[in-house]
């Protein structure tokens, strides 16, 4: 099942993506403090949402890698595992039940793995897992979600697109997470005046909320290459109208930030064409959406791809941006990496424990390395393993004295 295992595979650098804001906190956000316990380690209430499909799977792993990174470097967490999603309905009849919007809220950080499924499709649309989803990040107030994708010179051959322009892409999408389209109201489906069903949404962006995503889009591309590239349709909607006028506004702030404007269709055709351009793009939340799940198949494969979600202030929300994958769950073919990589996404955003981050990363890397891939990743001359081994193998990494350098 395995082939044989090459030994001329480099280790590699970690991109400025995973780099990012790793020099000072995040300006924006509130790094969530802790507690000390008698020995003097520091000590974290983590909520832990497995959900639906493969989340359990891979949040299983993710929970044993941030245990190891974290006794490492002193830090200590408390679990606490809640329903969420189709598990949540299957449960107690609702996506988001309050026990774990209580739980959520009273932690220090919030790691999900995934939601939804075959099963639910059906459902009436408040009784779809996905709304739990939605329901979790209102409650949470995280409104900005920093999705990076970058092609890791160990995958570049995993890219669907060619190798020269694959090959070096680093960016960050950054999304307003709580407002536009997917929020908005009046929404809803009605009959109108003919007999005829018609479906309505709301898309709606209010100065501030603009303002305040625009800062954290500014601020991430300081600390990148200072360059940021808004995404809107301002030649056709009003509310992209308001938020051109008011990220230009924000740009005399930011006079080291090279700011661009982009209309999303041609955003989309751009990131096939030429990805290499982007270094930070911030955009709304149903282009946000689309964007981001388009960059992160430039990298090979959905399943290495991490996610922030944060707020002003309380704990943050951190995702693979994979979905959960039914068809593949309880068969140990899913890919830990992206969930792993949240988990150190966690780290640093959310708890500021930056040293424990990188152990996550570095291992991440060693696994690579040493030529471990899932089956989405997989290529010749590499070792296919399954999800728990190759969580395994991250694991060994962990604690190595050895890590790849950054």
């Amino acid at each position: 099942m395995a082939a044989a295992l090459q030994t001329n595979i480099r280790p590699v650098k970690f991109p400025a993506t995973f780099r990012a804001l790793t020099k000072q906190s995040p300006a924006p956000f509130r790094v969530r403090c802790c507690a000390v316990n008698s020995a003097g380690k520091k000590r974290y209430n983590i909520t832990l949402l497995p959900g639906d499909g493969i989340g359990p799977e891979v949040i299983s792993i993710a929970k044993n890698v941030l245990q190891k990174a974290g006794s490492l470097e002193g830090v200590e967490f408390s679990f606490r595992e809640m329903p969420v999603g189709g598990a949540a309905l299957d449960l107690v009849g609702v996506p988001l039940p309050e026990e774990t919007v209580s739980a959520a809220k009273d932690s220090d950080a919030v790691l999900l793995g995934a939601i939804g499924g075959y099963k639910w499709d059906k459902n009436e649309k408040h009784l779809k897992p996905e709304t739990g989803l939605l329901q979790l990040r209102a409650a949470l107030k995280v409104f900005a979600n920093l999705r990076p994708a970058t092609v890791l010179p160990q995958l570049v051959d995993a890219s669907t697109l060619k190798r020269e322009v694959a090959e070096g892409v680093d960016l960050m999408v950054v999304r307003e997470l709580t407002g536009g389209i997917y929020f908005g109201v009046p929404r809803g489906i009605k009959t109108n005046e003919n007999g005829e069903e018609v479906g309505f949404n709301t898309e709606v962006y209010a100065a501030h909320e603009i303002d305040r995503i625009a800062r954290v889009a500014f601020e991430t591309a300081r600390k990148r290459r200072g360059k940021l590239c808004s995404v809107d349709k301002a030649n056709v909607l009003e509310a992209s109208i308001l938020w051109r006028r008011r990220v230009a506004a924000l740009a005399a702030e930011y006079p080291d930030v090279e700011l661009s404007h982009m209309y999303v269709d041609n955003a989309a055709m751009q990131l096939v064409r030429d990805p290499k351009q982007f270094d930070t793009i911030v955009t709304n939340n149903i282009f946000g959406d689309i964007l981001s799940d388009e960059a992160s198949m430039i990298t090979g494969s959905i399943g290495m791809l991490p996610s922030a979600s944060l707020s002003d202030s309380g704990p943050g929300l951190f995702e693979p941006i994979h979905g959960s994958a039914p068809d593949i769950a309880g068969q140990d073919k899913a890919n830990p990496l992206a969930t792993i990589l949240s988990a150190a996404m966690l780290l640093k955003y959310g708890l500021g424990e930056e040293k424990a981050a990188k152990r996550i990363e570095d291992a991440v890397l060693g696994a690579l390395n040493k030529g471990f891939r899932t089956g989405d990743i997989y290529s010749n001359g590499t070792k296919l393993v399954g999800c728990k081994e190759m969580g395994e193998e991250v694991l060994k990494s962990v604690d190595s004295q050895v890590h790849a350098s950054v």
